[in-house]
């Protein structure tokens, strides 16, 4: 029977534990396991290998995101950096130019100490992508919508692009999900996510997760996962799986209110500008909605000055300002100094990271609350700034 992703959330392989009837899949707190047959071991033997909880979030991610095997890992860095070694000394990647600041140390001070090269190229633009290929370009790693200017990558031709040069396609999915987005399914090769964003959705896990697209890839990155040994712990995996269950009901509620924040900030005097794909104003408004089936969550707006920003976030009282997303709370975050503290001033300006940029993740708050709390945030602003003029 052929069942909607909100289903699937609930029903699949491991909703009724098969030894037991237990209808929370088993935590498995071991590290070992015993071996009964001298010259022939189980399925599992030690827990970096391989552990029956980690297993169950393993198939779930790979069932939801279309794939063929899926990879849990202790962080998002941590399944974006073992992807990545599929790459070796020589190869070329092309990267979206305002990738999460992490991603962006990761390449630019790791990868090219190991001889892979790479170049940052605006991913909303093909002939720019096109432009930036060369004859050792061996991947393409794509954030749409990108953190935190909220660009929209049209992923089936950045993977048409891949695939007539016989490089991989990575895409990190971790503000949309598989709910709102299946890059597998318009041509990527590998998707990534930083689980404990969305996915987990309670800001009380660390995670990251991989799903790729054939066999072959399996075999080759799960060989990278045993061997690294960055893996997502039993409980982690746990905290994964019970978030997943609710990911339906609190990604479609979020994203109504984000919505809504969205309008709001867009007609307000004080705000220079909303990155938000959601707004038929943003540039890629048509090709997000050509491969997803929702905006998301996350949006990102800009104020005058630093200043400005300064008082508003003195005043502001619902949000948390933090360094994450995806929770059940709303969570303000300053690119300049959080995500993308890693990547120069120069570089941040360069892809349009201001340093009147915030970031707002739109949690479970009743959203009138939310706009009535910005309203007076923002009013302290005018009245500050009318002072100084």
């Amino acid at each position: 029977m052929d069942v909607t992703f909100q289903t699937k959330l609930h029903h699949n392989d491991y909703k009724v534990d098969q030894e037991t009837g237990a209808l929370s899949t088993p935590l498995h707190h071991t590290s070992t396991f015993h071996q009964f047959d001298f010259d022939s071991f189980g399925k599992f033997d030690y827990s970096r290998s391989g552990n029956p909880t980690r297993e169950a979030l393993e198939s779930i991610i790979a069932e939801l995101e279309g794939g063929v095997a899926g990879f849990a890992f202790a962080s998002g860095m941590a399944a974006i950096s073992t992807a990545l070694l599929l790459l070796s000394a020589g190869d070329h990647l092309l990267i979206s130019e305002d990738v999460y600041g992490g991603t962006y140390r990761l390449v630019s001070e790791v990868l090219s100490r190991l001889g892979v090269e790479h170049s940052f190229v605006d991913m909303a633009n093909l002939n720019a992508v096109r432009q930036g290929i060369r004859p050792n370009t061996k991947a393409f790693y794509i954030e749409t919508p990108s953190n935190p200017t909220m660009k929209v990558t049209d992923i089936g031709a950045v993977a048409a692009l891949a695939k007539g040069v016989g490089a991989l396609t990575f895409v990190d999915n971790t503000f949309l999900t598989p709910q709102l987005q299946r890059p597998l399914d318009l041509g990527a090769d590998i998707v990534l996510h930083s689980a404990t964003k969305f996915l987990s959705g309670h800001s009380d896990v660390v995670a990251g997760l991989a799903v790729v697209k054939n066999k072959d890839l399996a075999k080759r990155l799960g060989f990278l996962q045993n061997s690294f040994g960055a893996v997502l712990g039993a409980q982690d995996c746990w905290l994964v799986l019970r978030g997943l269950k609710t990911l339906h009901v609190r990604l479609a509620e979020s994203q109504r209110s984000a919505q809504k924040m969205a309008g709001y900030l867009e007609s307000h005097p004080l705000i220079k500008a909303v990155h938000y794909p959601g707004l038929k104003s943003h540039p890629q408004y048509r090709q997000h909605k050509s491969q997803a089936s929702g905006p998301g969550a996350v949006l990102s707006f800009e104020l005058g000055s630093v200043n400005e920003l300064k008082i508003f976030l003195k005043h502001v009282k619902l949000p948390a300002y933090a360094v994450s997303l995806g929770g059940v709370e709303s969570i303000l975050s300053y690119p300049a100094k959080m995500s993308h503290a890693a990547m120069p001033a120069a570089e941040r300006q360069k892809r349009g990271i201001s340093d009147g940029l915030i970031r707002l993740s739109v949690g479970l708050e009743q959203v009138d609350d939310l706009i009535a709390d910005f309203e007076q945030a923002l009013g302290q602003v005018k009245v500050r700034s009318l002072k100084l003029a």
